[in-house]
């Protein structure tokens, strides 16, 4: 919170100051905002970016565009953030902070919900120049703290992955590094429809899945991580990441070579990069609202503790829009499958929304995975290991902002989750498990410039 705080002081003075006009990236930008007569587009959210930053991959691209690695979200994203400039640079703040308390199994039916005060967190700056005249350099770096919470991650039912203390974590979420990306990229214009990249981590994203979670319009207000992680956009830490694409036009078509392994249990250190794996993904912008992507990639051993090559395929739409009484809309929906060989795929369907008015937002989840006797670890000598369990999770929320100061907002949030699971795992979790939490968000505002 402090950190938020400090840097919003600063960002009062220097958000006016624009440099690194491009008229093509404003111009993208402003189309995708609703223009009606008699509104104050400078008034909270009705605040798209109009500085006239360019994409951190393309001179030709809106900033609004820019998800986690070298993913696309839609041209209409709301952008939250602090913004600053000098004469070379463009640099930009953002992050996220819940102060929360989270039970997992009200009723206390089951032996594997939990309860606990937390604080999961992330803060990322950015920072991009241009190169001569077509070319575009920026870097990345991301951190948290949501190890010093504890090692083990915060309570979630039937959430899966990674270990620790040589025990996999299950039924909780796993902090994430201390380190989640240090990058570098560069593009080359070869003309306005068409763009040349490279991107290296480490650690950083590579290009397999959607945008991940904590960067999604629709999941910002959710301080849990998707069920379907692991299915769809876990590889957002890869210690080792190397990544060549090129755009043309609406389309980008990217190639990864990376570590497969999960980062380890020593949340502050770096990983060895193995860049033993590899991905590629299409991703197709067909108007300012949507940002689509298909994906696929071979990861060798990811799970420290269960030895095996995976392979996983990803598919996803994501939505924003903003309407004309000062609401707004974003969705997300997406399939994921890890496909081990010899076995037959185990799938994930999430959708998730988000809708904001004024000083409210609505948040919702829905959420279908296939969890293994591994995923879940259960007892081989009781549960079949062939068997596949279906989970479905449905998630609904509020949060409401106290107030602004500057360019940072405070909210007070709640949701309650509902999960449903086969009858043979009532002993475990019991019927239908209920969790609640309730929370204290930190975060930066819409950035917010002169027109």
């Amino acid at each position: 919170m402090v950190v938020f705080l400090a840097v919003n002081h600063l960002s009062a003075f220097a958000q006016h100051k624009h440099h690194m006009m491009h008229d093509s990236a404003t111009a993208a930008v402003r189309d995708t905002i609703p223009m009606m007569d008699g509104m104050d587009m400078c008034n909270d959210e009705m605040n798209m970016d109009h500085s006239g930053m360019s994409h951190s991959f393309s001179l030709q691209l809106p900033m609004s565009r820019n998800g986690s690695g070298t993913g696309w979200l839609p041209d209409a994203s709301p952008m939250y953030g602090y913004l600053f400039h000098t004469n070379k640079w463009m640099y930009m703040l953002h992050g996220n902070l819940f102060l929360r308390y989270n039970k997992q199994d009200l009723t206390n039916k089951g032996s594997r919900g939990a309860e606990k005060f937390d604080a999961p967190d992330w803060l990322m700056l950015m920072g991009q120049r241009p190169v001569a005249k077509k070319g575009l350099f920026r870097f990345s770096a991301m951190l948290s703290l949501d190890a010093l919470t504890g090692g083990n991650g915060y309570p979630l039912l039937f959430q899966s992955g990674e270990a620790y203390k040589g025990n996999p974590i299950v039924d909780r979420q796993h902090p994430h590094d201390l380190f989640t990306e240090l990058s570098v990229g560069y593009t080359q214009a070869l003309s306005k429809k068409t763009d040349l990249f490279v991107y290296f981590g480490y650690p950083g994203e590579p290009a397999l899945g959607p945008v991940a979670f904590m960067h999604r319009p629709a999941a910002l207000d959710n301080p849990d991580a998707p069920l379907s992680h692991h299915w769809a956009d876990a590889t957002h830490i890869t210690f080792g990441v190397a990544t060549i694409g090129i755009r043309y036009n609406k389309y980008k078509l990217e190639a990864s070579s990376f570590t497969g392994r999960e980062p380890d249990d020593r949340r502050f250190n770096f990983d060895k990069p193995r860049f033993d794996s590899w991905s590629g993904r299409l991703s197709y912008n067909p108007t300012a609202n949507w940002a689509l992507q298909v994906s696929h990639g071979f990861l060798k051993n990811p799970e420290i503790l269960h030895p095996g090559n995976l392979h996983r395929t990803t598919a996803s739409a994501v939505f924003s829009t903003l309407f004309q009484n000062r609401s707004s809309l974003n969705a997300t929906l997406l399939w994921g499958m890890n496909k081990t060989p010899g076995e037959t795929g185990q799938q994930a369907v999430l959708a998730e929304a988000s809708w904001g008015i004024k000083k409210w937002a609505l948040h919702t989840r829905y959420e279908w995975v296939q969890k293994s006797v591994e995923e879940l670890n259960l007892n081989a000598a009781i549960y079949d290991p062939s068997v596949v369990f279906p989970v479905n999770a449905f998630t609904l929320g509020f949060h409401y902002n106290l107030l602004q100061t500057h360019q940072t907002r405070l909210a007070l949030g709640s949701q309650i989750s509902l999960y449903h699971a086969p009858a043979a795992l009532d002993g475990l979790y019991g019927k239908n498990p209920l969790a609640a939490e309730i929370y204290l968000r930190v975060y930066p505002g819409i950035m917010k410039t002169k027109m």
